[in-house]
């Protein structure tokens, strides 16, 4: 053995517990497990409503929907950048694509390739309001959505646009492949670009960083203003794709249509491990997010439980999934050594107390909108 290999022997490395391997899966394992949850809760409350074939097809569409969305919605939050606007971008391409098709006669995918081309364009403006006017991307968007929302107004007039060629109902809720839903399959390869984007090319490389420091990026030669155009663009295109989803499903369209796209989409997101502070993202966390929703509004539906309920449930949710990782995130900068370290620390009984009792909270909340939820008979 030599002098130098003496003195500086090779460090030995620990072997890894199974909290420090599952780690890196954090942001995936949370909401599998949450869904797990539901299942067996409901395979014991409503097995044979819940688990039919056509409920599961149901749930499908509905987080069909979305994947889209929280594909691009990943990116832009990645880039510690937000977008309120999306449900009006969904809407006001709807509505062009549909005027196009009823009033003046353009085949359905000429009509499609426009409405794409329009959702493209108002993430484009969002980009351009946010990077070169320098108004907050939280202010700017929600800016922008009221403009969208008015434009969809004035153009429709109030008319609700219904019975389009069986190509935009295909996509809205055909069925692809035998048992498969059309609008799953579309979903599904929006998410896998995105994953491929995310983990494979520059952008997705320069999302991350962006996020972690934009303004190291931004020495380091990357062009934030441009990548977080690119964002935006792509959120915009997603957007008006699921409104032409939504045309489809529901085979009709109305100004008014896509109210909550936008916090359907960030609930979803976060739910699935993506850090609001930027510079963390799971492709297959927002899937994950995006089905748990689904599955959680669907069982509330299978349940009875009145819509004012489900809003309670669906928010209690996503603020302990966001408080959840923002403190594991905030443990990681500490130093406090990973997962593994901070549920082996006992001065975190606390915090876990806390959570045990929103959950609690949640469980009593929910029971009360059942016991609610009955038909109100009629006085006299």
């Amino acid at each position: 053995m030599t002098n130098s290999e003496m003195t500086n022997p090779t460090p030995i490395e620990e072997p890894k517990t199974l909290a420090t391997k599952l780690e890196p899966y954090v942001s995936f394992i949370g909401p599998m497990a949450m869904i797990l949850a539901i299942g067996l809760f409901m395979a014991i409350a409503e097995p044979a409503r819940y688990f039919r074939f056509s409920n599961i097809n149901q749930i499908l569409l509905d987080a069909a929907l979305y994947m889209p969305m929280a594909m691009a919605m990943t990116f832009v939050i990645t880039q510690r950048g937000i977008d309120l606007s999306i449900g009006s971008v969904a809407a006001l391409s709807a509505i062009i694509m549909a005027f196009l098709i009823k009033q003046y006669g353009f085949p359905a995918p000429v009509a499609a390739l426009i409405a794409l081309s329009l959702g493209a364009l108002m993430g484009l403006i969002n980009g351009l309001v946010i990077t070169k006017f320098k108004v907050p991307d939280l202010i700017g968007t929600l800016a922008m959505d009221l403009v969208y929302r008015g434009f969809a107004l004035v153009i429709a007039k109030g008319l609700v646009l219904a019975r389009f060629p069986d190509m935009v109902t295909e996509i809205g809720r055909g069925q692809a492949l035998y048992f498969i839903p059309t609008p799953v399959v579309i979903g599904l390869i929006t998410l896998a670009i995105g994953y491929y984007v995310l983990t494979s090319t520059h952008f997705g490389r320069y999302t991350i960083a962006i996020g972690s420091n934009p303004e190291a990026s931004e020495m380091t030669g990357v062009d934030v203003d441009r990548h977080r155009i690119y964002a935006y663009v792509l959120m915009g295109t997603m957007a008006a794709l699921a409104g032409i989803m939504l045309m489809g499903k529901l085979n009709a369209i109305q100004a008014t249509s896509a109210p909550y796209f936008n916090l359907h989409v960030i609930a979803a997101v976060v739910v699935g491990g993506t850090s609001l502070f930027g510079g963390r993202a799971s492709i297959i966390g927002s899937l994950a997010g995006v089905l748990l929703l689904s599955m959680m509004i669907n069982a509330l539906v299978t349940l009875r439980i009145e819509f004012f309920w489900q809003s309670v449930a669906s928010g209690v949710v996503i603020i302990f999934s966001v408080a959840l990782y923002t403190w594991l995130q905030k443990k990681d900068r500490d130093g406090s050594g990973g997962l593994s370290a901070i549920l082996a620390n006992p001065t975190n009984s606390k915090t876990f107390r806390l959570a045990v009792l929103i959950i609690g909270i949640l469980i009593a909340l929910l029971a009360i909108g059942a016991g609610f939820s009955g038909e109100v008979k009629p006085s006299g």
